[in-house]
Order: structure tokens, then sequence, then C-alpha cells
């Protein structure tokens, strides 16, 4: 819907300031699928997309599903496993096809700050490598200001939904934003697969853009009191969170004085405890050891996970 298309260009003029044009725009069933279509049009056998460990648990598994090859950038905790630009150009190869990012991110929900974007978006213009960004989280961040790639680089693939922001996961309704050179290609891939996304859950999504905001505020506002409640719980508890993290609605915790596995351990908390986390080796080799965490669930919820989690460590403190 045209309509839709001009809410989303009007919403990214309204936060970032960019000027886009609706016919940059593809409406899709979700936002994974507008990932898995990206790829399809850029990459071909053994190309190549940077990106960093940890990540996306879906990230590495399209590439290689299309036949490239996941070439990981290992980024620690202290700058939000962020992807820094000089580290990317050291892995740049003739076969680099994309550059791949996340702000706010998952799993660790922290956000990318404006020199490493602005510097990741030098690579993309000097060399004609995309930038891949994943913004399905734009919105859900607590503290200081908020970017998109699109402010320092036309030459980007911006992917996003509803799904986070408007708590609509049920809908499946995401969009590319893309270069006006690559729409062609993206369209035919689309019509093909899709053909198109639900007609009343577009009329949704524009509901959604151009309706009251007070409601994502408030949103927004919860989640922060659940963020910081559980950072002060879980640093309590003895987990490691070097870094706070400003985005999203996770929290990914170094769990390794209590078990180097994160997987074992995330089974026995789950068995013994009735909590689900997430293990951090989903995410790659680089969180082992990490147990992801999120707030997206009412305090009463948090707090009672909380209290039998602390006892669940306690208990392996004293063993």
């Amino acid at each position: 819907m045209l309509a839709l298309r001009e809410a989303i260009v009007e919403s990214y003029y309204q936060k970032f300031g960019v000027d886009l044009d609706p016919g940059q725009v593809i409406v899709t069933s979700g936002t994974s699928p507008a990932l898995l279509m990206v790829f399809m049009a850029l990459l071909e056998k053994r190309d190549e997309v940077i990106m960093s460990n940890p990540h996306y648990s879906c990230y590495p598994n399209f590439v290689k599903h299309l036949g490239g090859t996941p070439v990981f950038v290992y980024t620690n905790e202290t700058n939000g496993f962020a992807l820094e630009p000089e580290t990317v150009r050291q892995r740049l190869s003739p076969n680099t096809k994309a550059i791949l990012i996340n702000s706010p991110s998952n799993p660790g929900g922290h956000v990318m700050s404006p020199e490493n974007l602005q510097g990741l978006a030098a690579i993309a213009d000097e060399r004609g490598i995309p930038i891949v960004s994943d913004e399905i989280y734009q919105g859900l961040i607590y503290s200081g200001e908020e970017h998109s790639i699109l402010e320092y680089t036309k030459n980007a693939f911006v992917l996003n939904g509803f799904s986070k922001l408007y708590a609509m996961t049920g809908w499946r309704l995401g969009y590319i934003i893309c270069p006006p050179g690559c729409v062609r290609a993206l369209q035919k891939i689309h019509q093909n697969f899709f053909i198109c996304a639900n007609s009343f859950v577009q009329e949704a999504g524009i509901a959604a853009l151009k309706g009251p905001q007070e409601h994502v505020t408030e949103m927004v506002q919860t989640y922060n009191v659940r963020r910081q409640y559980m950072l002060k719980r879980l640093i309590g508890m003895g987990l490691d969170v070097r870094k706070e993290p400003m985005g999203a609605f996770y929290v990914l915790a170094d769990a390794r004085k209590y078990c180097s596995d994160s997987l074992e351990l995330s089974r026995r908390i789950l068995n013994e405890a009735g909590v689900a986390v997430t293990p951090g080796i989903d995410f790659g080799n680089g969180a082992e050891g990490y147990l992801r965490f999120s707030y997206a669930n009412s305090l009463e919820n948090i707090t009672e996970g909380m209290d039998r989690l602390e006892a669940f460590l306690e208990k392996e403190l004293e063993g």
C-alpha cells in the first residue's frame, strides 16, 4: 500500500531527518523474510557477509542457506559487542558483499555509537559494499540519541517492522528500505515468494504509525523500569554485565563464574528453578558462558523469576 510506504518514509524523516522516496520501501510479511530477500538479491555462492559474534542466530543461517559464508568479527562486551570499523576493514575480501549490523541489538540490547556507524558507512561508500542494518528494535532506547545507518550512507538496506515497537509480533509486518537501484530485484523476489503482505495488516501498520504515540512512550518507560530492576537483581547475584544495555529488551549477562557451558546451565535453570533463559551459545561462540534475559514480561513475573534464579545460584555457590 502506498499509504503505508508513505507513512514509513515520514516516520524515518521525523526521527532521523533522512529524505526517502516511498518507492524505496518494500513492505514484507515480517522482518526475517525481508532479511532473507536482501541476501537473495546480494549473494551468490561463496560470497561473504561480515557480521559480529555474538549475533542474532538466524543471520548466519540465512547466509549459509544461500551458499554464502558468514565472516565473524569477534566483539567484546566493553563496547557493547559492536562492530568496529577498523576491525571490519581487516576482514574485507574480494568476496565481501555486505556488512550486517544490528542496533539496538539482540542479544546484547546495545546501541551502536554514531562514530561506529559513520565509520562503517565510510567503508560502504569507499568499497561499494552495502550495509545491511537490522533496525527492528528502533525506538526501544532508554538513554541518549538513536541513529539510523541512513543518516550516514545511502548504500544501505534497512530492515524494520512493527513487532517490537508496536507489539505486533503475530501480525507479521515488516519492510525494507533499499537503494533505488535495488528495488526491482527485491520486488521480483517478493512477488514470487509472498505476493504481498496482508492488506488488513498493512492498514494496521498505517494506524500504528499515524495514530497517537503516547502508548509507545508509555511502553518504553515501562520497559525501562523493568530493565533497571533486572540489571540490579542480576548484578546483585554476581552475574557480570560490564556495559549497561540501553536498547531493545534484553540483558546479556556473563555467567561463567557458575558454568562455562551456557546450554547446560540454562537447562538446569529451567528444570530446577522453572525460569526460561536463552543460552549464549545460541548467538555464537562469542557469547558462550553468557545467558540472555528478556524483560518483555510483567514486573511481577520478572520479580518471581529473579527470586527463583537467585535461589538457584545460591545453591550453586554452596555446592
